[in-house]
Parts: structure tokens; sequence; C-alpha cells
């Protein structure tokens, strides 16, 4: 036991360690590769924006919580812990022709999405314009259709009290008619008893005596 721990173990170390140290180094080699493509991948990313835009945007919906959260956030700890489903999601980007993503699929399932990172993170970040513009999209389109509710509503109030205003107005006019039409209903009520009036005072003067 004694031999293992102080001969064996620290050859074995030594060479994780010089393995893991031409691992970092050929990493790095290929992000400076990718580097001195990127002026490309920015060209012919622009001239396909607009016919990769669809497609994008339906990989990312129908891609991990985690790799949406990368994708708008991008971290080194999130490349560590989700590795699998970062290489599926760059898998998926080269089915595409997405510019830079296989470049960056290679890198990561090669040397892993960590030591990867500056291939991995420039592709995420081509992918977030499109998710920026989406969602962006989708709040014009909400806030487009309160305005549009609001105003009707507004518009239905107003007419409302226009109608509230219209009736009350009908309503004064026509009280004066009624009153009008009530006080002549009154006096033509009242005339006819003024002949009888007259005719009971003529019997009155008939009934006196004749003079003697």
């Amino acid at each position: 036991m004694g031999y293992w721990k102080s001969k064996v173990l620290p050859k074995i170390k030594k060479v994780f360690e010089k393995n893991s140290t031409k691992k970092a180094a050929a990493a790095a080699e290929a992000s400076k590769s990718f580097d001195e493509s990127k002026e490309e991948y920015n060209k012919t990313f622009e001239e396909k924006k607009t016919e990769l835009q669809t497609k994008v945007i339906e990989i990312y919906e129908a891609s991990s919580t985690e790799i949406k959260g990368l994708v708008k956030e991008r971290n080194e700890d999130g490349l560590k812990k989700n590795s699998t489903e970062v290489h599926k999601f760059l898998e998926e980007l080269v089915k595409i022709d997405f510019p830079g993503s296989k470049a960056a699929s290679e890198a990561s399932s090669k040397f892993g999405p960590a030591l990867a990172s500056s291939s991995v993170f420039f592709v995420f970040e081509k992918v977030s314009t499109f998710i920026v513009t989406e969602e962006k999209e989708k709040v014009e389109g909400v806030e487009a259709t309160s305005a549009e509710t609001k105003t009707e509503e507004e518009t239905t109030s107003v007419k409302e009290r226009e109608i509230v205003v219209e009736e009350e107005k009908k309503e004064e006019e026509e009280k004066p008619q009624e009153i009008e039409t009530s006080a002549e209903k009154k006096v033509e009520e009242e005339k006819p008893d003024e002949p009888a009036a007259k005719e009971e005072e003529k019997p009155a003067e008939q009934a006196e005596p004749p003079k003697p």
C-alpha cells in the first residue's frame, strides 16, 4: 500500500496532468483557429439571418430550460454542468448549417464545452439575437393588443355616456310637453261647469213671487 502511494499513484497523476495539459493546449489551438474564422462566420450569419431565424427559434423552443438559460446568460459553470445538453444543442445547429456551429461542436465533443467555451459562446451569442428579437415581438404584440382593447373600452364608454346624455336630454324635452298637456286637460275639464252654474242661477230668479 505504501509503495502504491509513493511510486505508482504519483506516476498516474503525472500522466493525467500531462494529458490534461496537452488537451488544454489543443483546445486553445482550436479556439485560436475558430477566432480567425469569426469574421467569415459573422458575414455568413448576416447573409443567412432571415433564412435561419425560424429554424433557430424552433430548435431553441425544443431545448431544455438549462440550455435556454445558457443561451441568454453564458457562463462556464453552466457549460460544465450541462455538457451533454450543450453538445446536443450544437448538433441541432449543425443540421441547419448555422455559422460556426460545426467547428464549435467538434471542439466541444473533443475537448468538452468548458475548454471550447470561446467557440460555444460565440454560437450561443448569435442564437440569442434571434431569441431577443422573438421575445421583443411577442411583448410588442401583447402591448398592441392591450392598447387596442383599452381603446375599444374607452370608445364603448364614450358611446354609453353619449346615449345616457341623449336619453336625459330627451326626458327633459318631454317634461314641458307633459306639463302643458296636463294643464290644457285641466282647463278643458273646468269649462263645462260654467254653463251649469249659470243655469242654476236662472230658476232662482223665476222663483220670486209676483208683485201685487
